[in-house]
């Protein structure tokens, strides 16, 4: 079986569909996509809103809530412990398939129908402004995030306590503004640490302690600008840094940033990874072109797979293709959930051989389904017998071949391919596709996605970001009840909320760690953290080994290589693009100088 060149009807950019992408076509019994594979990320990231909450009434409850879904929406919204206790059974609501109509205007009807969930927050615990999150206990604005307490303002954050300001963190323990980091304590405004404590305005450390200000340290301590110091030495040096300062905060973040740049950085991110590519990966074994993921195994175009097992309950996230925030075994085209063999779904989870569904639970053997808990073999929520099942299926299919659904912009939409985004209940910038694909509002309409209007915010800003106290010992507890002014004062393209409020324990924290008062609302604050990850693209490059210096001069090698004094002939795949400033090295000339 030979490679296959395909224009994506979408883009209209060439992409390369590979020998074993065929067979695991075949394997699953779905035909090649017609959509490329960014083209197919962006698609199923816009099913999902993580982090817009908007105030509401639901039907059956007396008080408003926090809701993904706004007051206008079309669905049926219900709290979310009534919508899992409730009397009624989605199979109320099942009809027969109709073979004059499109599957996907079947499937819009019913998912309009069947009541949905106000939000998805298990097991919480004093954390009912949370959402996508699970097991909860005194944490606020946490999203995609699990069994953490005390936790506030972050994303993509598993097992950890007492800390702010958090992106991609597990096992994080009284932190802050940390990014892409496990199994850290007391570390601050730093990204990709591993098994590090009382680290500060650092990148790129390993089982480091005792630093500030360090760039590609492992196994090293008491550490100020990658310069060695005694263990008095340093703390004599560390008490010349005023971290409480906000004007010191930010000349230490460009010093950093300028030490970064200087040194050489691994063409990829992560560790533990064997014939994988991609970025940001932890522990997978023949992953291709995935992202922000942990324990894949012979995957491929996957995304924020970070919890898995943990989330889900799925056996092992291996043998699958396209996956956004899901986890099984065999599943393909999938947004949020997990399971076997499940392919086209969303949001469904402990299942297995499921197509086509939507907000499911503990189902196995339907297709086209909304809302079902517990059943099989069911299409359009009604319930048939496995002897018509197994018939009817196949001629679902067939006519979904026969009689494609086609957008607003004219793409086909057959079988084989996601969930249109028309079929979205969200806007295009209140989705994650925004975070990692953003557009404006007219390039957003132009493609013929859905888009909300900010609401014109009025708030009584009572303090104005110039006005702030410069130094958290100047901070009284009267900041608790002013209205701060957020500096992007609402002119970014980041939801930003042009005004936000201190809570009383995230003011003890900053005094208790002796750190300034933000100055941007937590949505603005995300984006900034969002800006400190490379994109989920790759670009083919060589490394920028000359032999004893990079190729641009700037960092000379530490030690020998085993090309010698001539440059390195590796090539490979990576996330840094070809005008970024970065020194990018392949994995074993960058192990020679960091480890």
């Amino acid at each position: 079986m030979n490679s296959e060149t395909k224009q994506c009807q979408n883009c209209k950019t060439e992409f390369l569909i590979e020998p074993d992408d065929f067979l695991f076509y075949e394997k699953i019994k779905v035909p090649p996509p017609t959509f490329c594979p960014e083209c197919r990320m962006i698609r199923r990231m816009m099913f999902r809103n993580e982090r817009v909450l908007y105030k509401r009434n639901v039907i059956g409850w007396d008080e408003p809530v926090f809701s993904i879904f706004p007051e206008s929406s079309e669905f049926k919204v219900y709290y979310q412990k009534d919508w899992q206790s409730a009397d009624f059974d989605a199979l109320d609501f099942g009809r027969d398939y109709d073979f004059s109509r499109p599957f996907f205007e079947q499937i819009k009807t019913l998912m309009r129908e069947v009541p949905w969930q106000h939000s998805f927050n298990q097991n919480a615990v004093e954390s009912e402004y949370c959402n996508n999150a699970m097991d909860l206990k005194k944490c606020y604005l946490m999203f995609n995030s699990g069994m953490c307490e005390n936790c506030f303002y972050g994303t993509d954050v598993l097992h950890s306590n007492d800390s702010l300001d958090l992106l991609d963190v597990s096992y994080g323990e009284r932190s802050y503004e940390l990014i892409h980091s496990e199994r850290c304590h007391t570390c601050f405004f730093s990204t990709d640490l591993v098994e590090c404590a009382d680290v500060l305005f650092s990148h790129n450390l390993t089982n480091c302690h005792d630093c500030i200000g360090s760039v590609g340290l492992r196994n090293k301590q008491y550490c100020i600008f990658n310069k060695q110091f005694t263990r008095e030495e340093y703390l004599k040096e560390k008490e010349k840094f005023d971290f409480g300062s906000a004007r010191v905060r930010k000349e230490l973040e460009a010093k950093i940033e300028d030490l970064r740049l200087g040194f050489p950085v691994k063409f990829m991110h992560g560790f533990s990874n064997v014939n994988s590519t991609g970025d940001y990966l932890r522990n997978c074994k023949d992953a291709r072109q995935c992202f922000i993921s942990r324990g894949l195994e012979t995957c491929a175009y996957c995304q924020k797979i970070l919890f898995g097992t943990a989330l889900f309950g799925a056996g092992h996230d291996r043998d699958s293709y396209d996956l956004t925030i899901a986890a099984g075994e065999r599943g393909y085209e999938n947004c949020i959930g997990g399971g076997y063999n499940v392919r086209f779904s969303w949001l469904s989870v402990f299942h297995s051989d499921i197509t086509y569904s939507m907000n499911c639970m503990n189902s196995t053997h339907i297709f086209g389904c909304v809302g079902l808990r517990n059943k099989e073999h069911c299409i359009l929520n009604k319930q048939y017998t496995k002897k018509d099942y197994d018939a009817l299926v196949p001629k679902i299919i067939q006519q979904m071949n026969d009689l494609p659904y086609k957008d607003t912009r004219g793409k086909i939409y057959a079988f084989g391919e996601f969930f249109p985004p028309e079929l979205s209940p969200h806007a295009y910038n209140d989705t994650i596709a925004q975070e990692f694909f953003p557009l404006t509002k007219e390039e957003a309409r132009e493609k013929g996605y859905s888009w909300r209007d900010l609401e014109e915010r009025q708030y009584p800003i009572t303090v104005f970001t110039n006005r702030l106290a410069d130094h958290i010992k100047d901070v009284s507890d009267s900041i608790l009840g002013e209205t701060i002014e957020c500096g992007h004062r609402g002119k970014c393209n980041e939801d930003c909320a042009t005004a936000f409020r201190i809570i009383p324990k995230e003011l003890a924290f900053y005094r208790e760690i002796n750190l300034p008062l933000p100055r941007l609302c937590p949505n603005c604050r995300h984006y900034q953290r969002l800006k400190m990850r490379n994109p989920l693209r790759l670009w083919h490059r060589k490394c920028q080994c000359a032999g004893v210096q990079s190729k641009n001069s700037l960092y000379q090698n530490t030690a020998s290589h085993s090309h010698g004094s001539s440059p390195c002939l590796n090539e490979f795949e990576t996330s840094y693009s070809p005008d970024r400033k970065e020194i990018v090295y392949c994995e074993a000339c960058y192990n020679q100088e960091v480890i």
